[in-house]
């Protein structure tokens, strides 16, 4: 295989193979060619990709082989789970806690009044994400707690000069009666924040306990435990791997994947090569440390010259990243569009619109691709371009079991399963298949035909609010549907689809016993659901792609759970789709549009980009901290000034924000976000947004600031904003 090289690139591969040597520079300029021609350079090496989203293997490859290489102890056979089943494990951890059954809450040691916990489920959810970010940085439970107990410690003890004028200016005005505390409510909120710390350490042991009892792992302790097998073991230096390394996208790995590098190939990390940029840094806030991937002794090659975007683009995004480069230009070919929108409907009508004219073109939909920061709320979008006969495809953090195409297969087997779950029962009645109007839906919730005789005089019956509630209320419509009781008042038509749909459903449950759960699911959505458009269409291909998604996901479940059930799926889907983790593959033999989130577009190109929904609180997202932070110097950090306190926040997380600017920083990975999108595109960019812009006070206007550039190549597509589409 041949690659056409520049000298930078051909320099990088020419490296000696046994050095460490890291392949930088921006996205676009040919750090993954230059990466594939070096490793085939070393026919036994391996590729790997610190990117969640990539084809290449990620660095759980190697964490699994070594813990198969010393397989001993509870989880000498590690079962792999993603973080939203671990989020499940970790929600039954916290059960006693919620349940105040802990010894330490019953002899009062804790205050169960804790930062977040009025709110228990994102208490939960914060906690979560704390001890995952712990683990990727193999932080364990003791080290937490001796390092947030040594924190505290040195910031109550010599505390911080909270009337410094910095600090009150930095402060916004509703949180200024935070700073201002003495010695005694700073030894309160000191009190408190040792509680949190024990409680979190607590959950932590806990939560790590059940997974070695189910003998499963996160790819993080997976990570985290294959790092100590190579640090403690006697044997384990069998298990080092002497083959070449190659890891892309460098800039993603975490302290605990730099670690498990360096216990394979020391310190030095000989015969590794680290191909990144650390600008590009996409996970930086959920535990990314491109400072640490970039600052490693080695070879360092850096590559300049453009070799995917036009200049325009690329003028685009180093204005909004800031990056102030010498760096030469590529040729000036290319286009770049603004377009702001009176409203999200008519954005999305423009981006189909768009879309339309380049496949009208005869561009191919392979190289067309959509970027919004978030694609877990992209539905209008999509809406929009199906309603054109556009196929797009939805990847990145969409919770496949929020998509309205499966909710209406799932509602299905939720009918069959409890047929008084009535959400579902109402979603499957309301739908295509039966398509019940509201009439007939009313008289289904109705009285029953015979209604029992009155007991009491008019006089005699309690008042509203002290009658007991009428269960049998909340069964009557799936009794009506089940044993049709309310059959005589529905129309003919109605009748007919009711009666349908009941023997198709006493169909169902008979397959239950019949089949595997697989089998069953797919039976049933192939009786039971209505085809959403025509055959061939944009519509049709886009929910026969959810189906395959959820019947794939239904078929990994049934693997690892082989004595479960419907009851047991259901309830495992219900609690993936709570969970704010999830997230949906890409079908990569699928011809169609892709809509991304920069994750999921990472290493692509396209050669028409749309970077869609750009306005602040979408593109970028607003910045929300957590219940509760950890520093590795100050220990823990809560928000939440709980308990008996004149102000809302802790003075310490007043201060943190201060001291850190954390705000900052996260717009700052906002913008470097942001450039990564554009520089994904070879020819073309249309950047859109919505509704009216902010002054960018505390989140910038992307747009706007493009559009205040005054680029003269660029084209300004915006809307007046009285104009409604």
């Amino acid at each position: 295989m041949s690659l056409q090289l520049d000298a930078e690139q051909q320099a990088a591969v020419d490296a000696p193979l046994e050095k460490l040597v890291l392949i930088c520079g921006a996205a676009g300029t040919g750090k993954s060619t230059a990466l594939r021609a070096r490793a085939l350079r070393a026919p036994a090496g391996l590729r790997l990709s610190a990117a969640s989203f990539s084809d290449l293997p990620g660095i759980e490859t190697l964490a699994v082989e070594i813990l198969a290489a010393n397989a001993v102890g509870p989880i000498a056979e590690p079962e792999l789970i993603d973080d939203v089943e671990a989020s499940i494990i970790f929600e039954r951890a916290a059960e006693p806690l919620f349940a105040l059954e802990w010894t330490e809450l019953i002899e009062s040691r804790i205050d169960p009044e804790l930062a977040g916990l009025r709110a228990p489920q994102r208490f939960l959810e914060n906690a979560f994400r704390l001890i995952v970010k712990l683990r990727e940085a193999q932080i364990g439970p003791d080290q937490f707690l001796e390092r947030a107990l040594q924190g505290a410690t040195q910031f109550y003890a010599q505390p911080h000069n909270f009337a410094h004028p910095d600090l009150l200016y930095y402060t916004k005005d509703s949180y200024r009666d935070s700073l201002q505390v003495d010695r005694t409510e700073l030894l309160r909120q000191h009190r408190r924040e040792i509680d949190l710390t024990k409680v979190l350490h607590k959950l932590y042991k806990t939560y790590l306990d059940l997974l070695v009892e189910r003998g499963c792992l996160t790819v993080s302790d997976a990570i985290a435990e294959a790092t100590q097998k190579l640090t403690t073991a006697s044997d384990s230096k069998d298990a080092k791997s002497p083959r070449p390394l190659f890891i892309d996208d460098a800039q993603e790995l975490t302290s605990g994947e730099v670690l498990l590098l360096q216990a394979l190939h020391g310190d030095a990390l000989a015969g590794v090569t680290l191909c990144g940029d650390q600008n590009s840094a996409l996970g930086t806030f959920e535990g990314a440390r491109p400072d640490r991937v970039f600052s490693l002794g080695g070879e360092r090659f850096e590559l300049r010259m453009q070799h995917r975007c036009s200049a325009l683009i690329e003028r685009a995004a180093r204005h909004v990243s800031g990056a102030k480069t010498a760096d030469a230009l590529p040729p000036e070919r290319g286009s770049l569009a603004l377009l702001r929108a009176p409203h999200k409907r008519a954005e999305a009508a423009s981006i189909a619109d768009h879309l339309a004219l380049l496949l009208g073109r005869g561009i191919e939909p392979a190289r067309i691709g959509v970027i919004f920061r978030s694609v877990a709320n992209v539905f209008e979008y999509e809406a929009a371009c199906l309603a054109r006969n556009i196929d797009v495809q939805v990847a990145g953090d969409l919770n496949l079991f929020k998509i309205p195409d499966v909710l209406d297969a799932l509602a299905l087997l939720w009918n069959i399963y409890d047929p008084f779950a009535h959400e579902w029962l109402l979603r499957t009645l309301c739908g295509p298949a039966v398509n019940l109007c509201d009439a007939t839906l009313i008289a289904l919730c109705a009285e029953p035909g015979t209604p029992q005789t009155v007991l009491f005089t008019p006089e005699e019956v309690p008042a509203e609010s002290e009658r007991r509630r009428d269960r049998a209320r909340n069964l009557r419509l799936g009794w009506n549907v089940t044993r049709g009781d309310q059959d005589a008042a529905l129309s003919a038509t109605a009748r007919e689809r009711l009666v349908q749909f009941r023997t198709s459903r006493e169909r169902w449950i008979s397959y239950v016993q019949q089949h595997s759960l697989p089998t069953l699911a797919h039976k049933v959505f192939e009786e039971g659901l209505a085809a959403r458009g025509e055959a061939g269409s944009a519509r049709a291909k886009s929910q026969e792609r959810n189906l395959v998604r959820l019947l794939r996901r239904i078929e990994l479940y049934a693997e690892r759970h082989p004595s479960a059930g419907l009851a047991e799926f259901l309830t495992y889907a219900t609690l993936r789709a709570q969970s704010s983790l999830e997230a949906c593959e890409e079908q990569r033999a699928d011809d169609s549009i892709r809509f991304l989130s920069p994750a999921a577009a990472m290493g692509r190109e396209f050669d028409y980009i749309v970077v869609a929904n750009v306005r602040a609180g979408s593109f970028p997202r607003y910045y929300v901290p957590d219940y509760f932070l950890f520093s590795p110097s100050l220990g823990m950090i809560a928000k939440e000034n709980v308990g008996e306190a004149r102000a809302a926040r802790t003075a310490k997380f007043t201060y943190y924000m201060f001291a850190a600017k954390t705000r900052e920083r996260y717009n700052r990975a906002e913008r470097d976000a942001f450039a990564y999108a554009l520089r994904r595109a070879r020819r073309s960019v249309l950047v859109t947004a919505s509704e009216k812009s902010t002054r960018g006070m505390t989140t910038p206007e992307f747009l706007t600031e493009l559009q205040a550039a005054g680029f003269a190549d660029a084209s300004e597509l915006s809307k007046p904003a009285h104009v409604a589409r």
